[in-house]
């Protein structure tokens, strides 16, 4: 189930890529849905197909 929502999310981030409030927005509530694994993978997946910038800085993950 969770790579399932891994891969929506990148779905998801894909298409409000446009906006880097929006993505970050979107980036944060993954970040709390997520197992912990999964959003490492996806730090590492935004950072090759965005940059950097679209990170949050600090990155907060509160289960």
């Amino acid at each position: 189930m969770s790579k399932k929502m891994l891969e929506y999310t990148k779905d998801l981030l894909k298409k409000v890529s446009f906006d880097v409030k929006l993505f970050r927005k979107e980036l944060a509530k993954a970040y709390q849905n997520l197992m912990e694994e999964d959003v490492e993978e996806l730090k590492k997946w935004v950072v090759s197909n965005f940059g950097e910038q679209y990170l949050l800085h600090p990155i907060y993950v509160v289960k």
